[in-house]
């Protein structure tokens, strides 16, 4: 195993200052790590970054990007493939190497090593604490299945919670993942695949169909996790099937349905309750199903 520079001291401390959220523009992968495929985002929660990959530290130069987010929020596997526990680190304490089906590897740095909310570092670097419960070393993991949650383990400690997140191409030298996480999929909301949920969308028209929405997401509540994460800028493709109502102020024409939507208009969806998968997570085209869409 490789030696491990995370240096999180000093330097950390000037990212939580910034506190970019990977504000600048988007950059271009290197051409060198074309192997990288469409990344997951690996925190499911509101994070901050920035692009400190290169920065010296203690021991050596920084190898990934800091990724800060309160403890215990979830880290996901950013593609599929097989994972392995690492424990023996002092300056990278619990982490988790993830080999993608790419041949990318990834590691995952400072997990969780708390039993509480508090800096009490009683836990162990085992499942449940610092990995997904149930995870096993050497367990096969699909693209965005929990594997781990963030801490301030090792080097980290006491400073500030976060994910140390590194890239490396063929399982070669480390890159800078910050292209990757700029252009990564990011989840909608998260809970444990198969729980049952249902999502309160709201947004403006952007295109219909007689059977899909497409609407520009301003907020998002979920239920029952109460998950509202904020700055939402993307669209999503939503599926209208016949049952859906539809309501429109003032009232359309019976029978108008979505046709009467124009670009632009108001609109609040709500989802049909259904079992969360990856696909649902992700927003994924047609995976969400509106129960109620009221427009104006």
């Amino acid at each position: 195993m490789r030696r491990h520079r995370t240096g999180a001291r000093g330097v950390l401390l000037l990212s939580l200052l910034l506190g970019l959220a990977g504000a600048a523009a988007a950059a271009t992968p290197p051409k060198k790590a074309a192997s990288v495929p469409a990344l997951i985002f690996p925190v499911a929660g509101p994070t901050t970054y920035i692009d400190d990959f290169g920065q010296p530290r203690a021991g050596g130069v920084h190898q990934g990007n800091d990724l800060m987010a309160k403890k215990k929020t979830p880290v996901v596997a950013v593609e599929a493939g097989k994972v392995t526990f690492w424990t023996t680190s002092a300056s990278a304490g619990c982490m988790l190497y993830l080999y993608g089906a790419s041949g990318t590897m990834y590691e995952y740095i400072h997990l969780n090593n708390d039993l509480t909310m508090a800096n009490d570092n009683r836990g162990k670097c085992v499942p449940g604490v610092s990995y997904a419960k149930g995870l096993k070393n050497g367990s096969k993991v699909s693209a965005g299945q929990v594997v781990g949650y963030v801490g301030d383990s090792g080097d980290a400690n006491g400073i500030a919670s976060h994910l140390h997140f590194e890239v490396h191409p063929g399982g070669g030298a480390a890159v800078s993942p910050y292209a990757y996480l700029q252009s990564a999929r990011q989840l909608l909301f998260f809970a444990k695949t198969g729980t049952p949920f249902t999502l309160a969308l709201t947004g403006t028209v952007v295109t219909t169909t007689d059977s899909t929405l497409t609407i520009a997401l301003s907020t998002l509540q979920s239920f029952p996790m109460n998950a509202r994460p904020a700055k939402l800028t993307r669209q999503l493709v939503i599926a209208v099937p016949a049952t859906a109502t539809v309501q429109e102020k003032p009232p359309a024409e019976a029978g108008a349905r979505l046709l009467s939507a124009y670009a632009g208009e108001p609109v609040v969806v709500w989802t049909q309750p259904a079992f969360a998968t990856t696909k649902a997570m992700l927003g994924t085209d047609g995976a969400l199903s509106a129960a109620l869409v009221r427009l104006g």
